[in-house]
């Protein structure tokens, strides 16, 4: 005799205190998973923040894996806060990777620099046309974006296959199928040992959450995620509007691609996003669409994966059971977020 409903306001302070829940309760049910497990919950634990954090090898690792997470969650952020479901963030970083790699791998020899703003410059327009489909799509004939983007990932991916065992295949693989890796030249450069992407990821934090809080075209779009018909009294362009937020949204997405491909593999291959763009969909949400809350999100989102990763002595399988046990509890708590429980008039009668 309960209901669910859907909560008018909520304190960032009760907010914070359900999340806190959340994760405190994902660690006492993943206890009891490990002891019946027969493995100790308080070793497992702390071999994961040592994992995560236990030395600079560690931490540079997690920093690594939060840089990708991070830009495609801004990416899938500013789709989804205009309602538009892009699902295809996976298709967008391999097709980034793909557009990057034509000059990573053909005009080596021009300068560095020159090279690097080259292949970020194509890895942003390879991931924006690959998102342009279902954006006209969806503008002109009412589509299910869904649908459109989350089927072109899997022609993104047999693209790059098919360039990995065909015209692109690397000649000196000794019949291997493989497309050769960048020479130096088309490599991120490093800095405090880590590839210049957590720069780049720093710098399009602050410029997405001015972007979607202090510009018109931000306005514009929040206010066609609220109601359409509202966008459209506004005097919303509602069809430029739709095309430029799903542009700049396939565009972080290709750039992940890039920062990818020339800053961690070295090599472009079907593997090179790394479930990347379905990740920052989780992360997006877990984020409140927010560009600051994204960023904390997503490091801690790479530490819990890098944490469960070099868990010693466990079956890998039981590492991947502990970290969705962990993420179902959080996304979880935002349901609790939203709605509050109450019983049915009448209930006790």
């Amino acid at each position: 005799m309960l209901r669910f409903v859907k909560r008018d306001e909520i304190s960032k302070r009760k907010s914070a205190v359900i999340r806190i829940a959340a994760v405190v309760l994902a660690l006492l049910v993943s206890a009891i998973f490990l002891s019946l497990m027969n493995l100790d919950p308080v070793k497992v634990y702390n071999s994961m923040i040592k994992g995560a954090f236990g030395s600079s090898y560690s931490f540079r690792e997690t920093i690594t894996k939060a840089i990708p997470l991070c830009i495609a969650a801004l990416g899938i952020a500013v789709a989804f806060k205009m309602q538009f479901w892009n699902i295809g963030g996976e298709g967008q970083i391999l097709m980034g990777a793909f557009a990057a790699s034509i000059f990573g791998l053909f005009t080596p020899n021009i300068p560095k620099p020159l090279l690097l703003l080259v292949m970020a410059a194509a890895a942003i327009i390879g991931g924006s046309l690959w998102a342009l489909l279902p954006a006209i799509f969806k503008s002109k004939w009412g589509t299910n974006e869904t649908i459109v983007t989350l089927m072109m990932n899997y022609i993104a991916l047999k693209w790059v296959t098919y360039l990995k065992y065909g015209p692109w295949k690397d000649p000196k693989s000794l019949g291997f199928a493989k497309i050769a890796p960048f020479q130096k030249n088309a490599l991120l450069p490093k800095v405090l040992g880590i590839n210049i992407g957590w720069i780049i990821a720093i710098v399009l934090i602050i410029l997405i959450y001015i972007f979607m809080n202090y510009t018109k075209k931000g306005y514009e779009i929040a206010v066609l995620g609220e109601s359409e018909n509202t966008a459209r009294y506004s005097g919303v362009n509602i069809r430029k509007t739709i095309i430029i937020s799903i542009l700049l949204s396939g565009g972080l997405c290709g750039l992940v691609g890039m920062i990818q491909v020339s800053g961690v593999s070295g090599v472009l291959s079907e593997n090179v996003s790394g479930n990347v763009g379905f990740t920052a969909i989780i992360i997006s949400w877990l984020g409140s669409l927010s560009a600051p809350i994204i960023a904390v999100v997503s490091f801690l989102f790479a530490a819990l994966v890098r944490g469960a990763a070099n868990i010693q002595g466990i079956p890998q399988a039981v590492a991947d059971v502990l970290q969705a046990m962990i993420l179902f509890f959080v996304l979880g708590s935002e349901f609790f977020i939203r709605f509050k429980i109450e019983k049915k008039a009448g209930a006790g009668v």
